[in-house]
C-alpha cells in the first residue's frame, strides 16, 4: 500500500469526492489522480532521481509531491522562504547523494545542533507511518483533516498519508494565524473533523478563541499534538473545552518517524506520557535514560554523512538526545526532557520543561520559558522569560509563590525578565539555543 496507490484506488472507487481543499480550490479524488499523472510525465525523472522543490500550502503541493513519486523520483520539499544560495547549496547536495530509494523523501531539518541535516525517509517508512497513525487515532474515510502547518516538515506532511489513504480529505491551511479562516472550515459538510496542532497553536487557540472552538465541539473527533511539549494545564483545559473529543500526545521525529501516542482526554492529562509504541515502532531505554527507538517508521540516514549517520543509527535503532522511562506496568514512555536541555543547578539537574509547566498554570501567565543563565554569585542558574496575559501585571514575587509547592526548591528560578513574546522554532518548540545566546 502506497500514498499514489491509494489515491489511485479511491479515484476509482470514489472519483467524486473530495481529495484536497484549499483557499476555495478542490480537487476530487479522480482530479487529483490525473494532475499527479500528468505531472509525473511532465517531471519525467529517473529512477531515484532527487527533485528539490520550494513547498506551497496548497493543493500543487500533493500534485507535485505525489508526481515525483509516481516517476520514480526522491522528493525533496524546501521551506518556501529558503535564501536562494541555501536552496542551490541543497540541490548540489542531492544530485551527489548516494543510496537513494525511489520514491523516497530528503527532508531537511536543523535538529538539536542547529546543523543542516538532510533525513532520508523511505516509502516503506512512509508507508509504516501511514498505518501507525490510521490504526491509533483512527482515520476513516467519512473525515475531513485540517492540516495547519509546513508541509516539509514530518509534523505536518505525515498526515497527508493516513488521510489520503484513508479516502478521506485533506484541507490545507497556511497556519492559524487567520482563525476565522479555521472556524469556517468547520461549516462543510463534513462529519468528522480533525486536525494537528503544536502546542503553542493549542494554548493561542485557548488564549483568544476558547469560545469559538468550544461552539465547533460536537465536529471535533481528535486533536494531536506534537513537536514539543505540551503543559498539563493546557491539556487540562483542552479536555474541559471540547468534552467529547479524543486528543493525542504524540511521540516522533524526522528521524524515528510515528512512534507513540497517548489519548490524556481518556487516560488522564499527564506531562510528558506518550503512550506506548505503536504497531510498526519499538522503544526501548538505554543507558542515562537516553530513548532509543526502531521499527520499519525509522530514516534510512542522513543524506551524504555517514559519520553523522553512524553516530545516530546503530544496529537499525536510532539514539535519540531525549531522555525518559518506560512504565514497567503499562509500557508507556514518558519524556523526562532532552540531553541538551537540562539545567545544571548546584549539581541538580532541572528540566526546564517541568518549571515551564508549572508557572504557565498561574491564570496570568500566557507564555514562558526557561533556560540557564549566569549568576555573578552562584554560578548557573534557571531565569523564566514570561509573557503576562493581555492586562495581567505579574512580579516575580508572584511567579515564585506559585512554583512553591509545585517544584522543589532546587527548581525554582532565581532570575526573572518580563518579554513580550517566546521564540519558538518552526514546529512550536521554544527557540531555547537564541536564549542561551543573549542571557548574561
Amino acid at each position: 500500500m502506497t500514498l499514489e496507490g491509494q489515491i489511485r484506488h479511491f479515484a476509482e472507487l470514489t472519483p467524486r469526492k473530495t481529495a484536497v481543499a484549499c483557499c476555495g480550490r478542490t480537487l476530487t479524488y479522480a482530479e487529483l489522480w490525473q494532475e499527479i499523472q500528468q505531472e509525473a510525465a511532465r517531471l519525467q525523472l529517473r529512477e531515484g532521481e532527487p527533485h528539490a522543490f520550494l513547498t506551497t500550502q496548497d493543493t500543487g503541493f500533493v500534485v507535485t509531491y505525489c508526481g515525483i513519486h509516481l516517476c520514480g523520483g526522491v522528493a525533496v520539499p524546501l521551506e518556501a522562504s529558503m535564501p536562494a544560495e541555501r536552496q542551490a547549496q541543497i540541490r548540489k547536495e542531492i544530485q551527489a547523494a548516494v543510496g537513494l530509494q525511489a520514491s523516497s523523501d530528503i527532508l531537511f531539518t536543523t535538529g538539536t545542533t542547529g546543523t543542516s541535516k538532510g533525513v532520508m525517509v523511505s516509502q516503506k517508512a512512509w508507508t509504516a507511518n501511514a498505518e501507525n497513525l490510521i490504526d491509533r487515532l483512527g482515520f476513516t474515510s467519512d473525515l475531513l483533516f485540517i492540516t495547519a502547518g509546513p508541509l516539509n516538515h514530518l509534523g505536518c506532511l505525515s498526515k497527508i498519508y493516513p488521510t489520503l489513504m484513508s479516502g478521506a480529505t485533506l484541507y490545507i491551511m497556511e497556519n492559524l494565524k487567520d482563525l476565522p479562516a479555521f472556524f469556517e472550515v468547520f461549516r462543510l459538510p463534513y462529519a468528522r473533523f480533525a486536525t494537528f496542532l503544536v502546542p503553542s497553536s493549542i494554548r493561542m487557540l485557548l488564549q483568544v478563541a476558547r469560545k469559538e472552538l468550544r461552539a465547533v465541539a460536537p465536529k471535533v473527533d481528535f486533536i494531536e499534538t506534537g513537536a514539543a511539549a505540551i503543559s498539563q494545564h493546557d491539556m487540562e483545559l483542552l479536555c474541559q473545552t471540547l468534552p467529547h473529543s479524543r486528543l493525542y500526545n504524540t511521540y516522533a521525529s524526522t528521524e524515528t518517524g510515528i512512534i507513540c501516542s497517548y489519548e490524556y482526554s481518556r487516560y488522564g492529562c499527564i506531562p510528558g506520557l506518550l503512550g506506548k509504541p505503536m504497531k510498526h515502532s519499538q522503544v526501548r531505554i538505554g543507558e542515562g535514560g537516553r530513548v532509543i527507538c526502531s521499527g520499519r517508521t525509522i530514516m534510512s540516514g542522513y543524506v551524504n554523512a555517514p559519520e553523522l549517520t553512524a553516530m545516530i543509527l546503530r544496529g537499525g535503532e536510532v539514539y535519540t538526545s531525549d531522555i525518559g522511562s518506560i512504565d514497567e506496568k503499562d509500557g508507556m514512555l514518558r519524556l523526562q526532557g532532552r540531553q541538551d536541555d537540562v539545567i545544571n543547578v548546584g549539581g541538580y539537574k532541572v528540566n526546564p520543561s517541568e518549571v515551564e509547566d508549572a508557572a504557565v498554570s498561574l491564570d496570568a501567565i500566557a507564555d514562558c520559558i526557561c533556560v540557564p543563565a549566569t549568576h555573578i554569585v552562584v554560578g548557573t542558574v534557571a531565569k523564566l522569560l514570561y509573557v503576562p496575559k493581555a492586562g495581567a501585571t505579574v512580579k516575580p514575587r508572584d511567579i515564585v509563590s506559585h512554583l512553591r509547592g509545585r517544584l522543589e526548591e532546587y527548581k525554582i528560578p532565581l532570575l526573572y525578565e518580563e518579554v513580550g513574546d517566546i521564540r519558538r522554532t518552526y514546529n512550536g518548540k521554544p527557540d531555547r539555543k537564541a536564549y542561551t545566546k543573549e542571557t548574561p
